[in-house]
């Protein structure tokens, strides 16, 4: 097996995004089929307030209604980890790759979005970096408006 590159990480909080896009509790399922035509999005983060209700991803949807609540559409259970949560212990035991960050209270901190690699997890910086790519037209396709629903705000 490859050895992974944490960038310096130990915690599941130490390698997490930030700043992740998120979806309010009055979303649908066909708001969330918008967001998922971004390839790079592989889970939706369905919340009210910063409590984090449900974590969507492309198969959940399969046969669902567009004007279906998103949070209905999705779970947490095996989708969510805890901050403190030893980092090289999350990554042997993922099964996907998208990992809701949560606290004790259920309150939503960040993403843990494992690289396509699968060596190592995005940073704030390679999101930022790509989206800067995408609003130059230089790669991913031509930039999308977002349903008016979605933030990206710090958590």
């Amino acid at each position: 097996m490859t050895e992974p590159d944490f960038r310096g990480a130990s915690t599941v909080g130490e390698a997490m995004l930030r700043a992740p896009k998120v979806l309010d509790a009055a979303a649908t399922v066909g708001e969330v089929r918008a967001l998922f035509e971004d390839d790079h999005v592989h889970a939706a983060l369905v919340v009210s307030g910063d409590t984090l209700l449900s974590v969507v991803e492309r198969p959940d949807l399969e046969g669902l209604p567009d004007s279906l609540a998103a949070c209905r559409a999705g779970r947490l259970t095996g989708r969510v980890a805890a901050p403190e949560a030893d980092l090289h212990a999350t990554w042997l035991g993922m099964s996907r790759r998208r990992l809701a960050v949560v606290d004790e209270r259920g309150r939503l901190l960040g993403l843990l979005c494992l690289k396509r690699s699968g060596r190592g997890f995005c940073s704030d910086a390679d999101v930022a970096a790509r989206a800067r790519d995408r609003d130059s037209g230089c790669r991913g396709g031509p930039s999308r408006t977002a349903p008016v629903r979605i933030s990206a705000s710090p958590l």
